[in-house]
């Protein structure tokens, strides 16, 4: 990402209370509950292919089809379904990868916020 010309300098964010901002949920990926999903894009890269950030999601049931991602959970704690594969149960300090395309549903039992990167 580069402002004024100027590509963004090295920064460290404290995760636990960073500010996020509301990313509304579509509807019909809820299952249950009424999760609320809030986050922050820390770095993008120029081509956009490259997302960094912080996403949080409160308890409930949601239905998700992936990017390819690596995240770390830093608070919470859910279990992470991959339509015919593994069932993921993740917490705090725990590290995950999703592969692109992989249709989830999420069952948060609490209110779960990681830091994430996306390649597109």
């Amino acid at each position: 990402m580069t402002t004024n010309g100027q590509a963004t300098p090295s920064f460290a964010v404290h995760i636990p209370d960073a500010e996020l901002v509301p990313e509304p949920l579509d509807p019909s990926q809820i299952v249950s509950g009424d999760p609320v999903v809030t986050g922050k894009v820390l770095w993008e890269s120029p081509d956009g292919k490259q997302i960094r950030g912080i996403w949080q999601i409160t308890p409930g049931v949601v239905t998700d089809t992936e990017a390819n991602e690596l995240f770390v959970v830093v608070s919470g704690r859910a279990t992470v379904a991959v339509e015919g594969g593994a069932t993921l149960e993740i917490g705090p300090g725990d590290a995950c990868v999703l592969r692109e395309g992989d249709r989830t549903t999420w069952t948060v039992h609490e209110t779960l916020r990681k830091a994430y990167h996306i390649s597109l």
